[in-house]
C-alpha cells in the first residue's frame, strides 16, 4: 500500500492509518530528513526480525537505530548522558544526525542480542515524528538502499514502491528523500567523533 502525506502538514487520518499498520505488527518505509527509511514499532520483535531479514543481515550483527520523538525518550534506552553531549544533542537535533550511545538494559532485551550501544535519531521530518507520537513507541529504523553499485539509495518513492511493495505493509510517499544518509556520531567514549560524515554538518 502507497499512501501519499503531505510533509509540512501530515494528515492525521492518514498517520492514524499508519500507526494502525504499526500497531498490528506491520513494518513500514517513510521519509526521514535525509534517506527513506524501513522501520517498525520499538516492540514489534517480529517485526525487527523481518527487517533484518529484508535487510539480509543477522539480527545479532544488525546495527538499528531508534527514531525518537525528542530527547526526553533517551533515558528509557540509554545510560547516562554527559552533559555536554545532551546539550549537543539538543543543538543538532531534530536534524540528520545518528547519535550513538551507551544503552541500557533494555536494548538487549528489545533486540535479543548483546548490543552495547543504541543509535538515537530525531529527524527533522514532521511525518516520522508524528508517527511516533501518535503511536506512542520510537521506531527501529535502518535506512533503505539501492542495488545499484553508483546509486547508494533511492530517493524516488515511487520506485522505493515498486521494489518493496511485496515486502511490507505500507509504504509513505512524502516526496522525494535525499540521496545522502544521516551523519553518525559515536559518543560513547565522551567526546563526539564523527564516524560517517552524511548531510548534517556537526558543530562542536
Amino acid at each position: 500500500m502507497l499512501v501519499k502525506i503531505h510533509p509540512v502538514n501530515p494528515s492525521p487520518t492518514k498517520i492514524e492509518m499508519i500507526v494502525e499498520i504499526l500497531r498490528k505488527g506491520g513494518i513500514i518505509i517513510y521519509p526521514t530528513d535525509s534517506v527513506y527509511g524501513l522501520g517498525c514499532s520499538i516492540n514489534n520483535y517480529k517485526g525487527v526480525e523481518r527487517i533484518a531479514h529484508l535487510k539480509g543481515i543477522s539480527l545479532e550483527k544488525a546495527n538499528f537505530s531508534i527514531i525518537c520523538y525528542d530527547l526526553s525518550q533517551l533515558s528509557d534506552y540509554t545510560r547516562q548522558v554527559d552533559n555536554h553531549i545532551f546539550k549537543l544533542m539538543k543543538r543538532c537535533l531534530p536534524g540528520p544526525f545518528t547519535f550513538i550511545l551507551n544503552a541500557n538494559n533494555q536494548v538487549p532485551r528489545l533486540f535479543k542480542s548483546r548490543k552495547k550501544t543504541v543509535g538515537i535519531r530525531i529527524p527533522d521530518n514532521s511525518i516520522v515524528r508524528d508517527l511516533v507520537i501518535t503511536s506512542g513507541y520510537p521506531l527501529v529504523t535502518t535506512s533503505i538502499r539501492d542495488d545499484d553499485e553508483i546509486i547508494e539509495y533511492t530517493t524516488d518513492p515511487e520506485l522505493i514502491y515498486d521494489r518493496y511493495k511485496d515486502k511490507v505493509d505500507a509504504i509513505i510517499n512524502g516526496g522525494y528523500g535525499n540521496n545522502q544518509p544521516s551523519t553518525v556520531v559515536d559518543c560513547t567514549s565522551g567526546d563526539p567523533i564523527t564516524v560517517r560524515q552524511g548531510i548534517g554538518i556537526l558543530d562542536v
